[in-house]
């Protein structure tokens, strides 16, 4: 994903706005928030954004009192702000994408990530174009960008809810597996304890006394007698050993 380099704003030089507004701008652009004075008004919002941000990228909508708009980077006109709301649409067409690629519980992590502060800043900016709309109830293109922005923030709230849902049943389903492979795992244990209790007494007498008792194996020509028995060892240990899984892959 491309992530665009932003840059530090400040309110155009050229730009003939009542001086509130520039007395009301500090040296960082703070919060997302509108200003009015005489039939201006001026938006301060923030660009969309990145996860690993910190300090927010401001950028600035005039509204003059005689209804045209001009905005410091998007253009003139009321389709400036449209285009401010489509990156942030697009941010989170893309956050979708990959909530719906996402295998691992690490890849929700990554979108939740930069889905947090993406959502964080719609939240506000609805915030701030509602009591606008309030404000000017006879300014008809600020229905259109309230609505908008309540769309970005209904749909940054469900792309949070199913990522979170699809995280946390990862989470669980991982938890189950890992259960029932330590429950299959101490089944496991405990058969080959029993096994190890049941042979352990002849393994204790054979090794204090010793085996010496003639069986006819001893006339048996060497060392073909030797590999044979060491080779009917090896396979009853391979079948008992296949024993124990398929019991426990069935338990």
């Amino acid at each position: 994903m491309n992530t665009p380099v932003h840059k530090d704003v400040k309110l155009p030089a050229t730009w003939d706005v009542p001086e509130e507004f520039r007395n009301r701008l500090g040296k960082h652009i703070g919060r997302q928030r509108s200003m009015c004075e005489d039939g201006h008004i001026l938006l301060v919002l923030h660009a969309p954004p990145l996860p690993d941000e910190d300090r927010r990228h401001g950028r600035f909508f005039w509204r003059k009192s005689d209804g045209t708009w001009v905005s410091d980077q998007l253009g003139d006109g009321p389709g400036a702000v449209m285009k401010h709301l489509k990156e942030y649409d697009q941010r989170l067409d893309e956050l979708e994408n990959m909530e719906d690629d996402a295998k691992q519980a690490e890849d929700h992590f990554i979108i939740l990530e930069s889905l947090s502060p993406l959502h964080r800043t719609i939240r506000n900016m609805h915030a701030v174009m509602q009591d606008l709309r309030k404000r000017f109830p006879e300014v008809r293109e600020l229905i259109n960008m309230r609505d908008q922005a309540y769309d970005l923030e209904r749909t940054a709230e469900l792309l949070a809810a199913a990522t979170k849902n699809s995280l946390e049943y990862k989470i669980a389903r991982s938890a189950e597996e890992q259960a029932a492979a330590s429950d299959r795992m101490a089944v496991s244990a405990h058969r080959l304890n029993m096994l190890v209790a049941f042979f352990f007494p002849l393994a204790t007498i054979t090794t204090v006394f010793g085996m010496e008792i003639r069986s006819g194996l001893e006339k048996l020509p060497q060392p073909q007698t030797f590999f044979a028995v060491i080779a009917i060892g090896l396979l009853m240990g391979a079948f008992l050993m296949f024993y124990v899984r398929v019991t426990n892959r069935d338990s």
